[in-house]
């Protein structure tokens, strides 16, 4: 018996001692390796702002955005209830916009409050952005023909006015890097 245990612990050292030998590596990369990999990196939500609330607002925004593209009224309403929320008293005006996005499911009702309260807040993303590059659109069409912004964080159109019927409809107006 005291063999058989002898023979188990031997085998399982030497199993363990295998599998401390296998080799590990690891990579460095110079700085000029991680830069060039930064620039291949889409660059998609990495804006930083002054402040938390913003940056949160700015979530928001991005979220109803894409739910306006898709036609998602249910999603639109979701959102905009939770970004209402979180808004002070000193910004009443966007929290009453983005209240009544919450309480409509008119998905066109929704757009032309989305491009209210772009008209609102886009000047706090612009002031506030402390890092990265956010991107001001703008649909000639929208709105039969008077037009309407809307932001976004990338390059890439997707309007937010037509959803599936024109998603490609509009142009960068201008680019915000900090």
């Amino acid at each position: 018996m005291k063999a058989l245990i002898k023979i188990s612990f031997a085998a399982l050292t030497l199993i363990a001692f295998i599998s401390c030998k296998e080799k590990q590596t690891v990579k460095i990369d110079t700085p000029e390796q991680v830069k060039k990999e930064e620039k291949m990196t889409a660059d998609i939500a990495d804006q930083d702002f002054v402040d938390g609330m913003t940056g949160k607002i700015w979530h928001n925004y991005l979220e109803i955005k894409m739910a306006l593209t898709e036609e998602d009224a249910n999603q639109v309403q979701k959102i905009a209830k939770s970004m209402a929320d979180s808004f002070s008293e000193e910004r009443a005006t966007m929290k009453s916009i983005s209240q009544k996005m919450a309480d409509t499911d008119d998905i066109e009702k929704q757009r032309e409050l989305f491009a209210q309260f772009t008209e609102k807040a886009g000047p706090m993303f612009e002031d506030a952005l402390s890092g990265g590059t956010i991107y001001k659109k703008f649909c000639p069409m929208a709105f039969n023909n008077k037009g309407a912004y809307w932001y976004a964080d990338v390059k890439e159109i997707s309007n937010p006015f037509f959803g599936d019927k024109m998603p490609k409809c509009g142009s960068v107006e201008k680019t915000i890097s900090k």
